[in-house]
């Protein structure tokens, strides 16, 4: 059972982070880039000289190599285009052409017409090639990125949950409150106080840090702590929040380098040794799903038969959990005003979807299915929620006179919102022999991106008929 308990552990705090062009060595990664390097200009141009003085030097009668029965000197730009893409591929072939217009401009060799054709034509192709499966391999890449944050998610609930029941078996008289409690509490406060980050400060804050610190302590039983902000790798001076006694942080502090160097709970035994320049008992890093260190806890006193295992690492996952939230916290913040009873999951997921549509152009999709408020209306509300694929996120609505049914679909553009309707439309068929229209279900689209995701989704549900 222990086991198991580390391993969920582990895997709760350290973020996957994906590699869709499998596990390249570092040699194999030099020569075929994912992304084209500011220095490849310069690459480029190098890599053709060397080439061309190469050709040069092996025969200087004919650098150009036109009798040598195959072009070997279009295997350069080739090469350039096929790594960089098109633009820097002619840049290679204008660099042969006006090779060719400084060397061979007193001799008595006519204008290869059809070498220099070929030539560029072979490296247009090529740059197409490389910029088609290089954009792909980028919206692949922003793609992964997505689902990775949500497999951190659902494995930090996963194992929140599988703690809490373990708990409630021991603490539930000892506790004056949940793990959901707290739970509930951290989400609101990473939400309702999300426009106090200042991301340009020196020191970044934390929306509600006290009260983090206060829920932390009593569901991990700290006595004494401070919660410190961290920008770029360096600790702030001054603590965002204390409980107990106050202490003075030592910046040489073993465990806080520790902990800033591993991102993972330091404590005096941890790394196989003892630390001994510390006077801290616990260090802890608050670590977003992205894996962006916001802040540590150091915490100086704590009972005995607290500082073991699993409330060490429950002691991570929350502030974990905390620290997910910190980051969406604007973006669902105006969802939650635009819509206050939108779910913080469904809030979550449209935020981070909405961002993946700006930043790599991933069409993500809302559909609005109303059904009418009866028994036969709530048979096929029934039926479509268990038709729902295992990406989607479903935000069922119960209103007057309807029953509205919002499937968040990521990754689905037109094409996929009408293959899904199809499915479901094929379904009802099967089942009840009628389509769409003739069960009365009103069908609502909207294509994430191009503006506010809260006042978006707040026009759908009105198109819905829903009071909003």
């Amino acid at each position: 059972m222990n086991t198991v308990t580390a391993q969920s552990a582990a895997s709760a705090a350290k973020p996957r982070h994906s590699n869709p062009l499998g596990n390249l060595s570092a040699l194999r990664r030099f020569v075929a880039p994912a992304v084209a390097r500011p220095f490849s200009i310069v690459e480029t141009i190098a890599f053709v000289a060397v080439i061309g003085v190469l050709s040069w030097a092996l025969d200087r009668n004919d650098p150009f190599l036109l009798h040598a029965g195959f072009p070997w000197l279009w295997f350069a730009p080739l090469i350039v285009a096929l790594r960089y893409g098109t633009l820097l591929g002619l840049l290679a072939c204008a660099m042969l052409i006006g090779a060719w217009q400084v060397l061979m401009r007193g001799s008595a060799d006519a204008w290869p017409t059809l070498f220099f054709t070929g030539g560029l034509l072979q490296t247009i192709v090529a740059g197409h090639f490389g910029d088609t499966w290089g954009n792909r391999a980028q919206r692949a890449n922003a793609l992964n990125d997505y689902l990775n944050d949500r497999l951190v998610a659902i494995t930090n609930s996963h194992y929140l949950m599988r703690l809490s029941h373990e708990r409630l078996e021991k603490d539930l008289l000892s506790k004056p409150t949940t793990l959901r409690d707290s739970i509930t509490e951290l989400r609101r406060l990473s939400v309702a106080h999300g426009l106090d980050i200042v991301p340009t400060a020196p020191a970044r804050t934390l929306p509600g840090a006290q009260a983090l610190l206060e829920f932390v302590a009593q569901a991990c039983q700290i006595e004494v702590a401070a919660l410190y902000a961290v920008h770029e790798g360096k600790l702030a001076h001054e603590a965002l929040a204390r409980i107990g006694d106050a202490f003075e942080l030592e910046p040489r502090d073993e465990l806080v380098a520790r902990a800033l160097e591993t991102q993972a709970v330091a404590h005096i035994r941890s790394g196989g040794h003892p630390a001994t320049h510390t006077s801290l008992l616990v260090c802890a890093p608050v670590i977003s799903a992205d894996g962006r260190l916001l802040a540590v806890l150091a915490i100086r006193r704590m009972p005995f038969l607290s500082l073991n295992f699993d409330n060490l690492q429950l002691l991570l996952v929350l502030l974990g959990y905390y620290a997910d939230g910190v980051e969406h916290s604007r973006q669902v913040r105006t969802i939650l005003h635009a819509v206050p009873d939108c779910p913080y999951e469904f809030a979550l997921d449209v935020s981070r979807l909405t961002r993946l549509e700006g930043t790599a152009g991933i069409t993500s999709s809302l559909v609005a299915l109303v059904f009418p408020h009866d028994d036969e209306g709530d048979s096929f509300f029934e039926h479509v929620m268990r038709r729902r694929r295992a990406l989607d996120l479903m935000w069922p609505v119960k209103a007057a006179g309807r029953s509205v049914l919002i499937n968040l679909m990521p990754a689905t553009d037109a094409t996929g919102v009408d293959g899904y309707l199809a499915r479901i439309e094929a379904s009802l068929r099967a089942q009840f022999n009628l389509d769409l229209e003739g069960a009365r279900i009103g069908v609502h689209t909207l294509h994430l991106g191009g503006g506010e995701p809260g006042a978006a989704l707040k026009r759908l549900l009105v198109r819905s008929g829903l009071d909003v």
